[in-house]
């Protein structure tokens, strides 16, 4: 899953925001990828990206009243490991990215 989630009433700088939630995510032991417009997180279940979601939200509710948030999936449940596995195609293809 490829998600982002920020508070778009505190102004251009949101990082102090942001943060929370990655800390949330690296805290959930999930493999992920953090960029500067998303971070990638792989998961055995659609589940367990569901309440990354859902905790992501509560994260940010107290903190803002208007909430952004964009997420999009590619579930195979026969493979695992795919962020290593696509960056690793890709860097075999044109060096280290």
């Amino acid at each position: 899953m490829n998600f982002a989630i920020f508070p778009i009433d505190k102004g251009d700088h949101i990082g102090e925001y942001v943060s929370k939630v990655v800390q949330h995510i690296k805290d959930s032991g999930l493999t992920y990828q953090f960029s500067p417009m998303g971070t990638v997180i792989e998961a055995e279940t659609v589940t367990e990206l569901l309440k990354v979601v859902d905790d992501a939200y509560k994260i940010m509710d107290p903190i803002s009243d208007r909430i952004y948030c964009v997420m999009n999936m590619d579930y195979n449940k026969n493979k695992s490991g795919m962020i290593k596995a696509k960056t690793e195609s890709i860097e075999k293809r044109i060096g280290k990215v």
